[in-house]
């Protein structure tokens, strides 16, 4: 039998948390140790809540919460974004506060502690903005010698931005603490804008959530609408780009995906491209500023119909 992966997430919920987490939860091949929150798709006090609460609804009140950054490193938080997630981060269905409260640890802290005390065995989902685990890099220098693997929802490495025409979201929320975590000691996946945007779970695709019983499929029935209502109105799509589960999908079927695997580097200047995600793409490149770090798998292309109809296939359990 083969064991379970052991993978702490950190996550700024968010509808496309909320997705992979019940994801991750619903996946027996995954072990979820824990999540940390940060700031991103709503501000970390209202992220923390949010997590907890969907712990409550998958029914497992056993996994701990630890609450994190509440600010980038170097520059001013951009703030909440309620026209994408609602002003609660889950789709303004305002659901009632959780009985347990985050764990009176900083999730940096947590990080750390969560991977000495299982050297090797832990990987490191990153959800929302890295500022958590940059922090905790900076905390203990040679913490990612113990990680078993870093997998990220964030960057563009070969595709335009979405936040910027440069830049990514996550990584444009704190470009110092993405330039840090890409130059990691453990193998890094990077699930960016570059195979993100080639998975569309459309209306049909997502009505699944409304036909399948149990209070996770309801939950994401409910809030689902208001994210597919961005889509819509934004970028014309019918339906929602799959952004946070892929990290999830990759971990379970890797073989769904292609891959470069490159150094990158991240534009932490104050220009028109500050959070351009930036890979090496020749072996003389990586004499300059990308001397000595590990190459990074970035994710091009999936079977997006595979990595839908695994994600349903989970989350109908």
């Amino acid at each position: 039998m083969t064991t379970a992966r052991r993978i702490l997430i950190d996550t700024d919920p968010g509808i496309d948390d909320a997705m992979a987490i019940f994801y991750a939860l619903a996946s027996p091949e995954l072990d979820v140790v824990g999540l940390t929150t940060v700031f991103g798709n709503a501000h970390t006090d209202v992220c923390t809540t949010n997590a907890l609460r969907l712990l409550d609804i998958a029914g497992r009140p056993d996994i701990p919460v630890a609450q994190g950054a509440s600010r980038p490193l170097a520059m001013n938080y951009r703030g909440p974004v309620a026209f994408v997630h609602g002003d609660d981060g889950q789709g303004n269905v305002h659901l009632p506060p959780s009985t347990r409260a985050a764990v009176p640890v900083h999730a940096a802290q947590f990080i750390i502690d969560t991977v000495m005390a299982e050297p090797d065995e832990i990987t490191v989902v990153l959800l929302g903005p890295f500022t958590n685990m940059a922090l905790a890099m900076l905390m203990h220098p040679g913490l990612t010698s113990f990680v078993k693997e870093i997998v990220v929802m964030g960057g563009a490495a070969f595709t335009s931005g979405n936040a910027s025409p440069a830049s990514e979201a996550n990584i444009l929320n704190d470009p110092e603490a993405a330039d840090i975590v890409f130059g990691a000691d453990c193998p890094i996946t990077m699930a960016g804008l570059d195979v993100t945007h080639r998975i569309t779970m459309t209306n049909e695709d997502l009505a699944a959530f409304g036909r399948t019983p149990g209070p996770r499929a309801a939950h994401l029935a409910a809030i689902v609408p208001y994210y597919a209502g961005f889509y819509r109105d934004r970028n014309h799509v019918d339906g929602i780009y799959v952004h946070d589960s892929t990290t999830i999908s990759y971990l379970l079927a890797p073989h769904l995906f292609t891959w470069k695997e490159l150094p990158i580097r991240v534009d932490t200047g104050h220009s028109v491209c500050r959070g351009r995600t930036l890979p090496a793409l020749h072996d003389s490149d990586e004499e300059g500023p990308w001397q000595g770090r590990r190459a990074v798998r970035i994710l091009t292309d999936v079977d997006a119909r595979g990595a839908i109809d695994l994600e349903l296939e989970h989350l109908a359990r």
